[in-house]
């Protein structure tokens, strides 16, 4: 993991809360199936995003406001979600954190040493608005920035 460069002694708060756990799945009924009638979870939002090359569902975890488990399937072999597949099987594939300016946020970060995915933040679940830092920057982990719809 990067560290904050010089002069960056007081880490401002940049993230309000963790919006959701993106989990890859091959199958996405089959995993909404899982969660509802093993877990008693309920399925929030479904969507597909072309722009992602994905077919999406948030599950609630929690009462509103608490984050959310975000399955995630391929559209096609050649998505990003696909590949991760192929690599790693089903599993935990993204932390995402919510903030309140994906574009402050991003240039923050970006200040700090760190790589973002995107040059501008791109469209995600329920209009969204996400970026994503570097997985080599953050030790492994790919974590999303989301800025809910209307925010």
């Amino acid at each position: 993991m990067t560290a904050p460069g010089p002069g960056l002694d007081s880490v401002q708060h940049l993230f309000t809360a963790i919006d959701h756990v993106g989990i890859a799945v091959s199958d996405l009924d089959e995993a909404m199936a899982f969660y509802r009638d093993v877990y008693g979870m309920e399925v929030l939002h479904e969507e597909t995003n072309e722009e992602q090359g994905v077919r999406e569902a948030m599950v609630g975890v929690g009462g509103p406001g608490s984050a959310c488990i975000q399955l995630l399937a391929p559209l096609s072999p050649e998505s990003t979600i696909a590949r991760f597949l192929d690599r790693s099987g089903p599993g935990i594939q993204q932390l995402a954190f919510r903030v309140d300016d994906v574009e402050q946020v991003s240039a923050t970060l970006r200040e700090r040493g760190l790589r973002l995915l995107y040059d501008a933040p791109r469209r995600g679940t329920s209009d969204s608005r996400v970026n994503f830092i570097h997985p080599k920057d953050t030790g492994g982990v790919l974590v999303e920035l989301v800025q809910p719809a209307g925010e």
